[in-house]
């Protein structure tokens, strides 16, 4: 409490006499003068935070809440009594209570936080003591109610946030505290902050961030740890955006010591968590100021991680992880990258150093370091970088895969684990907060782009497949699978949830083509295969997810071409829908369109394939090419296929349109198809026959079909 009096108590002798007297006199009250003035004399003899507990709380038991919410409320003062003086005394006694932390939490201090909160920003003379004392009070008793459990909540529920702000913005008595306060309740309860007083909140950060620009002394350096508090979980404004990236240029283009720079990039990794490169301008400056950062984050972190023994500042390195992604980010950019060429060679060679550290430090992680926050940081931006690049570090890279399995594995094991481990990973010095949606709560799913290059390649992929990989990537892909199945909201899915089950199928895809052997013996695959079958059915029919169907028809037709004697592909009730699903994908790719001017159509993407045909068409020719090979290995397939009506409806397709418009590769493909269908099937032929087949492969000049369509 603020009071200029002397203290009255000296806990090492006892009792104070003189405040013994005025808290009987206090007891003995008669009337509300009396109350008030027993009142004046304790508040004269006592300082909240000279007196113990025990004290505080006879006091409380002498005054209760009673008289002090009087105080608070009350709208007539006695005669020459300035109405402010009346609440400061009721804030002076809260004040005093809350310095005991029940009673901060106590409801009667509670309901009163919309009282405290307008006495921040009320108007007088700045020069009052009394005045300046009442602040201070309410300031304690505002920041004693923010350290108690549910205190937050209450604070930002009582428009607490936005009297904070414009107390700040008013640069009047007592704004430091108030900012103070801010920091504590947005380290404490960010969403919550923002979306009941977003648009105070961002009047505070433009004040800070213009500071932040035209500062020159060592307050440049304090503002630093204070800005990522105060950037929001949505847009920053854009002038917020130019007056920091301002800042950080100047800070970061001078000589500094280690605890002026580590600040400044810490609050630039923030910012590239938010932002991406949005916040730096194009142009000369820009792509400067983008390759200084990369290059600062690069040397701190092999500082930290290329000496042995030396202590690593985890918070520091891990925002330089997201500096180096930003740079990574840049350099894959092939449109509207801030960075030239050369920049890009040259920041290349650097991250490359960068990420030997970053591998050098994961060899040396023993099991009882692998639940690490730091770990799993280092993991992640190894995995950003694998997912562009690997034909560098190739051997350090595949000396450290066995280490990336068992993670991997271990993390995937313990899902719960994982998941909190990827929050730790962005408080340590990304987010105040909870991590968003570019932080996946798996490793493995960080290392699944990096794994589809390494698949590849003879080297690499003997060692996944040594350390099992595959039979993990299995569990993985099918306990991810759960998540789209029926019975869950897939709407409120990550984007990252569907992009990881391409990716697998991607990386199994590779090993059908390379590791054959591997997909007939290991009994994972088998599993594998009758989800792919089970699921394709519902999945073509789904709106927006055809890139996934296409993935998982392509990857089952290549893996049905293998284990083509499994009985679960003996015509099967689900293999039979598989087939029909897969058809039903292969065969609406494309439409006869009408062309003005011209009385013949032409072919064409039909529109649901049209917007993403670029990421399709290699699927839809694999596709069609495993359908090829899977015919004559299953006898009932041909059958199947006449029922449906594809090869009728294919040949009518290509009978509608001009020959011109069809490529040569899409001839090719339709004919492999075609002609499988007709050597399986004597009814096929037949069928293919009276749809004017023999005429349509005239037409497009195929041989083979019109060689197999003669015969009888």
């Amino acid at each position: 409490m603020a009071s200029d009096c002397e203290p009255a108590l000296n806990q090492a002798e006892g009792r104070n006499p003189t405040l013994e007297r005025y808290l009987g006199a206090l007891r003995e009250a008669k009337n509300d003068s009396e109350q008030f003035a027993a009142l004046l004399l304790v508040t004269k003899a006592v300082k909240a935070g000279d007196i113990d507990a025990k004290t505080r709380r006879r006091i409380f038991d002498a005054v209760g809440f009673t008289f002090p919410n009087r105080l608070l409320t009350t709208k007539e003062a006695p005669d020459g009594c300035p109405d402010h003086v009346l609440r400061a005394l009721g804030v002076a006694l809260l004040a005093c209570f809350c310095s005991d932390p029940e009673l901060a939490a106590h409801t009667q201090v509670l309901n009163k936080i919309p009282i405290l909160s307008t006495f921040l920003t009320a108007r007088g003379d700045p020069d009052d003591a009394a005045r300046r004392s009442m602040i201070d009070d309410t300031y304690q008793c505002l920041t004693a109610v923010a350290g108690t459990p549910r205190g937050p909540r209450h604070l930002i529920a009582g428009g607490t946030v936005s009297a904070l702000c414009q107390a700040y913005l008013g640069h009047g008595y007592g704004f430091d505290q108030a900012l103070a306060l801010l920091v504590g309740l947005l380290a404490a309860a960010e969403t919550q902050c923002w979306k009941e007083a977003e648009p105070d909140l961002l009047a505070v950060l433009r004040g800070l961030s213009e500071d932040f620009q035209k500062a020159e002394d060592a307050s440049k350096f304090e503002l630093c740890q204070l800005l990522p508090l105060f950037l929001p979980p949505t847009t920053v404004p854009s002038e917020c955006l130019r007056d920091l990236q301002a800042g950080l240029a100047r800070i970061l283009g001078s000589k500094l010591s280690s605890w002026q720079r580590n600040p400044a990039l810490k609050l630039a990794a923030r910012l590239a968590h938010a932002c991406g490169s949005d916040w730096i301008p194009a142009g000369s400056s820009g792509s400067k100021f983008l390759a200084l950062l990369v290059n600062l984050a690069c040397v701190e972190v092999r500082l930290a991680l290329e000496e042995s023994g030396t202590e690593v500042k985890e918070d520091v390195v891990t925002a330089c992880y997201a500096l180096m992604e930003l740079g990574i980010q840049e350099c894959t950019r092939c449109e509207q990258s801030l960075l030239k060429e050369p920049q890009k060679v040259q920041l290349v060679s650097i991250m490359k150093e960068a990420i030997g550290a970053v591998i050098h430090y994961l060899l040396q992680v023993g099991p009882e370091k692998q639940k690490e926050p730091f770990v799993f940081a280092s993991v992640r931006i190894l995995g950003a970088w694998l997912a562009e690049e690997t034909s560098s570090l190739r051997k350090e890279v595949c000396q450290l895969l066995p280490f990336l399995v068992r993670y991997a594995k271990t993390l995937y094991e313990e899902a719960e684990e994982a998941n909190d481990l990827s929050q730790q990973v962005a408080t340590l010095a990304i987010s105040p907060t909870t991590p968003g949606s570019t932080w996946p709560g798996d490793a493995l799913r960080l290392l699944l782009p990096g794994w589809c290059h390494l698949t590849v390649e003879d080297g690499p992929r003997e060692i996944l497949i040594k350390e099992g990989a595959p039979s993990l990537l299995c569990k993985y892909f099918l306990q991810q699978w759960e998540l789209t199945s029926p019975g869950h909201d897939t709407s409120v899915l990550p984007d990252s949830v569907e992009i990881g089950l391409q990716t697998c199928c991607h990386i199994f895809l590779n090993l059908v083509v390379t590791a054959p052997g591997l997909i007939k013996r290991d009994a994972c695959f088998t599993s594998l295969m009758n989800t792919l079958m089970t699921s394709l059915p519902a999945l073509v029919q789904q709106q927006g997810r055809l890139l996934l169907a296409a993935n998982v028809a392509t990857l089952g037709l290549l893996m049905a071409r293998l284990l083509s004697t499994s009985p679960a592909l003996q015509g099967t009730p689900a293999s039979r829908g598989f087939f029909a699903a897969a058809i039903l994908f292969l065969s609406q790719s494309h439409v006869a369109r009408a062309t003005p001017g011209s009385d013949q159509a032409v072919l064409a993407l039909s529109p649901d394939y049209e917007g993403i045909w670029a990421d399709l068409q290699e699927l839809w020719f694999l596709g069609m090419q495993a359908f090829t090979g899977c015919v004559p290995l299953l006898p009932w397939l041909a059958p199947a296929a006449l029922r449906s009506r594809w090869p009728q409806e294919l040949l009518q397709l290509l009978g509608s349109v001009s020959p011109n418009s069809v490529k040569p590769e899409m001839v090719a493909a339709y004919q492999g198809v075609l002609v499988e269908l007709a050597r399986a099937n004597r009814l096929c032929r037949e069928a293919m026959r009276l749809q004017a087949g023999e005429e349509t492969a005239s037409h497009y000049r195929m041989a083979a079909l019109e060689q197999c369509l003669s015969e009888p």
